[in-house]
Formats: C-alpha cells, structure tokens, sequence
C-alpha cells in the first residue's frame, strides 16, 4: 500500500517542526488532498509555474517547496492570477503542495546548518533562537471504564484551533487507587493514568472539554507548564572558523565552496575574522543580532545598502551571496535525506531534486 500525502507530511514534520515556524508565514499543506497516495515526489525550492508545470508532466504527486505558493490568505480564487493558475493547475493534475519554510530554516539540520557546514563553521549556534511555544502536560486519572470516552474526547474530535491533539500521550494502568469518598469512607477502584501535552493554542479547548465531562464522571486532572530543553533551534547560526582568515580570504572561500559566480561584500578586507554569522534567505532583520553575537562576519541574503553601512562602520564584514544561493542547497541535501528515510521505512518512493530552477538575477 502506497504512503499517502499525510504519511509523507508526518516525517516532514518530524523533520521541519512547524511549531518552528515564525507567525508570519504559511507553511505546510498549500494544495491538495492529504489522503491520496504518493509515488512520485519533487523537491524544488519555488512553487513557480514552471516547477509546477514540468511537475505535472512528470506524473509528480507531491512537490515540496521551501517557499510557500499561498502567503496570505486568499479572499477568492482567480485562475487568471499566477497564484490561481498554479492553483488550477495543480488541482487539475491531483499534484499536492506542501512547503517547510522558517520551519525548515530554524530546525536542527536544516537550512542554517547546511549553510554554515559548507562555508566551514563549527560549534554552531542559533544566531536568533526560535521561539517555541509554550507546552502543558495534562495528567488525568479516570475509572478505567471511562478509558475510551477520554479517547475520543481528546484524541478523535478537532479541537476549536482546527488541530487535532497531537504529541507526547501514554497510558497507564494503576491498580488499587485509593478513592476518597465525601464520606470519609476509602474505596479501592481501578483506574487508569493518561498523560498528554499540548501547545497553548490547544490548551483552552482541552481543559474546557475535560472540565464538562468531569462535572458527570469520576475524574481527576492535573496542569502543569513544561521546561523545553534547548533544542539549538532558531533562524540563523553562529560559528567559529578552524583558524582565522582576512576577510577577503574568506569571501573567496565561500564563493568557491558554494560555487558562486559572484557575491558582494562590504568591510576592510584584511579584517582577522575567526567567528561567523550566516542567515539564509534575507538576513537585514537580523543585523541587530549579528552586532550582537560577537562576530566579525555576517553571511547572508538580500542586504541592503544602509546594512552595509552600519557593518562597515562598526568595523566589521558583510556578504551578500544572495537568497538563491543560500537556500537552494537544502534542495539536494533533503531530497537525499527523505530517501534515506523512506528506504530505512521500507517505502518505495520516487525521490527527486528539481533540476529546472535557476536564481532569477543575472549579473550582466
């Protein structure tokens, strides 16, 4: 039996967190039917018509984009507009679209660290740590007879976010529980132990929905807020170089290890440089972290004139090697790693990188 769309955005997730996600973006399942089989899938960097399109002709059942189609939320749907054609386009083929975006940039091995391993850097660290969300443990104990009821109250039913509950879950039989009556009297019953977590957007609805069945069955059920361990999550890294270089060396580095055909940089090029800042994508946003974090260098995307200035004026380095290049690499390096997965799970799934794409600038 063929995976389904469903069973391949599991290990995305697991992958790419979308709890990673920065609020702004749209990131998972932009088109498509999230029960239907996969054979075939793509991996691209834009959801562009073209991408789209050769997708299509190559019979691909889902494409996974780094960049989201849908962005904001759509008050009507054009077919004439590029987001409606490829809408059209996609649903007429029965191709899903899925996307892992600031998720994907924030996670551990994601984009971030792919990008500060091919420039060099070790003992890496989130240059802007992600903010994750705030996590609750619930502990219920409940007669065992109530044990399916509890099931479908919180596990079957969405929730009023739209989500199902979803994390870590066990259940525990604990026999000879001590019950107090009102009446002072002790009465042993068996009950059952159910442990859930959930994000805060999820906690509301569930201690709502636990709270109503509790006034008519024999419940009992605790709150209780989790520490996170530090999962060296977060937009952008921080890391050393193996020995210092001048500036000017490690620009030529990194255009000959990312094979760039140009880049631009800003600072004194003889500037000692041992510890580096990278950001893929646009990385202005993150100038005030960079200035921060103690290195000498920021490598990033999409930087601005004005960035360049107040770099050079703190004495410091910038380059620019461009969104394209510092996010494309992850095309090649996930395509690799969903294959491995799927060969280890014993899927027979079609894996490929687009090879269609191509950075939409060209320097004249």
């Amino acid at each position: 039996m063929d995976p389904t769309v469903c069973d391949i955005i599991d290990v995305l997730n697991s992958i790419a967190p979308p709890a990673l996600a920065e609020e702004w973006d749209n990131v998972g399942l932009q088109v498509g039917d999230p029960g239907r089989p996969v054979k075939n899938i793509w991996v691209a960097l834009d959801p562009t018509y073209q991408v789209v399109n050769a997708a299509c002709q190559q019979n691909i059942d889902l494409l996974i984009t780094h960049h989201p189609l849908i962005f904001k939320p759509l008050q009507f749907l054009d077919f004439r507009t590029p987001e409606g054609s490829i809408i059209d386009l996609a649903a007429r083929h029965h191709l899903s679209i899925f996307t892992a975006h600031t998720n994907l940039d924030s996670a551990r091995g994601g984009i971030n660290d792919v990008l500060a391993g091919r420039i060099g850097l070790y003992d890496l660290k989130p240059l802007a740590r992600a903010k994750e969300p705030q996590r609750f443990k619930i502990v219920i104990h409940a007669p065992r007879e109530a044990e399916q009821q509890i099931t479908r109250l919180l596990f079957q039913p969405p929730t009023e976010t739209g989500q199902q509950i979803k994390g870590a879950s066990s259940l525990m039989p604990v026999n000879g529980i001590v019950a107090h009556r009102p009446t002072g009297t002790i009465l042993y019953e068996d009950q059952i132990r159910i442990e859930i977590e959930v994000v805060t957007g999820d906690l509301a609805p569930v201690t709502k929905a636990l709270a109503e069945f509790q006034s008519e069955n024999q419940i009992r059920y605790d709150v209780g807020p989790l520490i996170a361990p530090d999962q060296g999550t977060g937009i952008g890294r921080v890391g050393t170089l193996e020995s210092a270089v001048d500036f000017k060396f490690l620009a030529r580095n990194i255009k000959k290890k990312l094979n760039l055909r140009h880049l631009k940089l800003a600072g004194d090029p003889e500037l000692p440089v041992k510890k580096v800042a990278v950001c893929s994508g646009s990385g202005a946003s993150l100038l005030a972290d960079f200035f921060a974090c103690g290195a000498q260098v920021f490598v990033s995307g999409d930087l601005r004139y004005h960035d360049a200035r107040d770099v050079e004026a703190s004495n410091l380095g910038l380059i620019d090697i461009g969104h394209f290049a510092s996010e494309h690499l992850i095309v090649s390096v996930l395509t690799e790693r969903l294959s491995d997965i799927f060969a280890d799970l014993k899927k027979n799934l079609n894996v490929k990188a687009c090879d269609i794409e191509k950075d939409p600038f060209t320097v004249l």
